[in-house]
């Protein structure tokens, strides 16, 4: 059994992912340092879901209040029509989600989110402005090497590194993601300006043909999170990421309710984001080398998942290595434990980009129809396969957290 700090783990990436593993392998003893490219820490301005999967580990980590004092607990999910705003399901949250599932949920500026991760660990083991460029498998240790020079040697590297990953690269070759015809407007808009729309304190996603809209709040109530995503032929641009003209995003949505148009007329920023992903690999581990999060299982935000699934990968592979002492078998036990999970949520998420685009005609109304009856993934008796997961106890009893059906 593993778990004193003569083992030593470098993860590379130090986002909300990587941070998570390093904080779950920290608090049980590991040697983990991580090590960042960028010189700064940051998030891009937007929001972020964090469910009841994900709130459960942030509990086990100390940082359950810290959570509830940054994050907003919406009352449910809402979900609309485009033209008329009218309901086409609402699912009660709050207090009911943590009455099924044992843990709230809650809706977070990513940086928030991000910043409570890096608070908790300790400084000295965050290292900026470390480019990986090579590792490699020496014994019964792996050398890793960066850009500006240093080298590391430890027991296990973790690629968390991003859809853009290196370490997934040097594991298994260049590939190029796959532009998934959307690109998603994203801003966010202070409470007060919006005070006349009367927005309830929900997730709300308004779906209509070729696009939708989600909007709630974050930042205890300050702000207003939105993200707007239409579909799009290509993707020319540089960065994934760019500002743009704020009136191309109010053309983008004209005709739809009040409430989506009054949140664009009322933003003072916004942002053009291409949404990326990749097909689910083969495999992410390789001797002493694993992956994690975007770095091997990249996903459309239409589940609200890309996190909490980065998170649980965290949870399970400190579990993994906690009880399993040969380095190399636990690091293929976790693949082992995550790689149907990760790859049924990008299934999901990749499908939810048809069913909530539909154009007007027969298929929306079957499907405003089906959403009527709570068959859908947003309805609590759908949805337990998901938020029930408990990633810390996976390693024992073999969950590999999929629905009944699957």
């Amino acid at each position: 059994m593993m778990g004193d700090n003569s083992v030593s783990i470098a993860v590379i990436g130090g986002g909300i992912g990587g941070l998570t593993a390093a904080l779950c392998l920290y608090k049980i003893g590991f040697d983990v340092h991580v090590y960042e490219q960028a010189r700064a820490l940051r998030e891009v301005g937007a929001g972020i879901n964090v469910p009841p999967n994900a709130t459960r580990i942030i509990h086990a980590l100390g940082l359950g209040e810290d959570l509830a004092k940054l994050g907003v607990m919406p009352m449910g999910v809402h979900q609309r029509r485009w033209d008329d705003g009218r309901t086409l399901l609402r699912s009660s949250l709050g207090t009911e989600i943590e009455r099924h599932f044992g843990f709230h949920q809650y809706q977070s500026h990513r940086a928030d989110v991000l910043n409570m991760l890096i608070g908790a660990m300790p400084p000295e083991r965050l290292h900026l402005s470390h480019r990986l460029v090579s590792f490699s498998e020496r014994g019964n240790k792996v050398e890793a090497q960066f850009e500006n020079g240093a080298r590391v040697s430890a027991d296990a590297l973790i690629g968390a590194d991003g859809i853009h990953s290196t370490v997934q690269r040097l594991l298994f070759g260049a590939t190029a993601p796959h532009f998934t015809g959307c690109v998603a407007y994203r801003g966010l808009v202070p409470a007060e300006k919006v005070a006349h729309l009367d927005l309830e304190v929900v997730l709300q996603i308004t779906m209509g043909p070729g696009g939708h809209f989600i909007n709630y709040f974050v930042a205890s109530k300050r702000l207003v999170n939105f993200v707007g995503v239409v579909e799009q032929a290509s993707w020319t641009k540089e960065s994934w990421t760019d500002s743009c003209d704020i009136a191309q995003a109010r053309a983008a949505f004209a005709g739809w309710h009040k409430q989506v148009r009054g949140l664009l007329g009322a933003v003072e920023e916004t942002f053009i984001w291409g949404l990326f992903d990749r097909a689910p690999l083969p495999r992410w581990s390789v001797g002493r080398v694993t992956l994690l999060g975007d770095a091997c299982h990249p996903m459309l935000p239409f589940m609200a998942q890309g996190a909490a699934q980065a998170m649980e990968d965290g949870m399970t592979l400190m579990a993994c290595m906690h009880q399993i002492a040969d380095v190399p078998e636990a690091l293929a036990r976790y693949q082992e434990l995550r790689l149907p999970r990760t790859s049924f949520v990008q299934s999901l998420a990749a499908a939810n980009k048809a069913r909530f685009h539909l154009p007007d005609g027969p298929e929306q109304a079957a499907r405003d129809a089906k959403m009527a009856a709570g068959g859908t993934d947003w309805s609590v008796k759908t949805i337990g396969w998901l938020y029930g997961h408990d990633a810390a106890t996976a390693a024992e009893t073999g969950n590999l957290g999929l629905p009944p059906a699957a």
